[in-house]
Formats: structure tokens, sequence, C-alpha cells
């Protein structure tokens, strides 16, 4: 199986990235790409600078990425209870390519926040979202409190981990 990973941050050190990782690991011998936002960073969409120049590359190579996957494990940080601007603006720019981002992945949603919630508010508009965007929605999790169970990008808590493998194990 093919696994795009990816922190919907721009932040170096995204808790974000870093469990996306560890749950794509998960699969056993699985093929796993981790991608890094900050390597798809574009002028602002707005459709004056499509009109204008066309569309960025970048974007391309992004849904590329994803269409290369069949499955894409996606953890979002959570900006004032919205995504970050960086996945935004990279997810903006695909989107105009032929509105299907997800290309018919499989995506499983994740978020980590410090805020008792996990991102919940947030990852139920982007779980919303995947099947409009050509994508198939295999599961989603919201980590509140991220610091009491997520340790130098892992996760130890039988619960969670009893959670992430279930939705895993359903996809092989």
């Amino acid at each position: 199986m093919k696994i795009l990973a990816f922190g919907a941050s721009n932040s170096r050190h995204s808790v974000n990235k870093a469990l996306a990782k560890f749950v794509a690991h998960r699969v056993k011998g699985a093929d796993v790409n981790l991608i890094d936002l900050n390597d798809y960073e574009m002028p602002i969409y707005s459709i004056d600078r499509e009109m204008e120049a066309g569309i960025p590359q970048a974007a391309q190579d992004f849904k590329d990425h994803i269409a290369a996957a069949d499955l894409v494990v996606a953890s979002f940080a959570v900006h004032n209870g919205s995504y970050a601007v960086a996945y935004k603006n990279i997810f903006d720019w695909a989107s105009r390519l032929d509105g299907k981002v997800f290309d018919g992945a499989k995506v499983f949603v994740l978020a980590a926040s410090p805020g008792p919630m996990g991102g919940q508010p947030l990852l139920d508009i982007v779980a919303n979202g995947i099947p409009h965007f050509g994508g198939e929605l295999v599961g989603k999790l919201g980590i509140g409190k991220m610091n009491e169970y997520i340790v130098d990008g892992e996760i130890e808590e039988a619960d969670l981990l009893g959670q992430i493998d279930a939705i895993l194990d359903s996809l092989t």
C-alpha cells in the first residue's frame, strides 16, 4: 500500500506532521511518502493571480503525490478553529486543476490540539468536503490535550492506538 502522509501545517516542528508519520508507519509493509507543506509554498490564491500567471507547478506536484497514493493520512493543525493557512492555500490552488484534489484516494484525517476538543469542529468540515473533492473518508480522529497523549511524535495510550489501528485494519 502506498501512503501519503503530511501534517497540514507549515510548522517545522509540527506535532501534526509527526502524528501523520506515526500513523502511516503503523501500516505494516506500507510504502510511506512523508511530505512537508513548506515544499509547496505558493502565492496566496486568487482568481486574479490564476488568470495572470496560471496555476503554480507546486499545486500539480502536491496533487501528483495524492494521485500516487492509495491512502492519504493528513493530520490538521488547528488555527483559531480552522485550517492552517499554509494547507488551505495549497488546497485552494490544487482544487483549481480539476476539482478532485483527492483523486480517488482513501483519506484518514486526524487533528491534534492542546484544547479538549481535539480539533473536532475542523475535522467535521474536512470530512464533509472529502467526497466532494474526490476522496473516500475512511477515518477521522481528533486528539485533544495532545501533550498528554503525544510524546516525541508517538502515542502510547492504548485506547487511541486501538482507534487508529481499527481504522487502518479496516483497509487491509
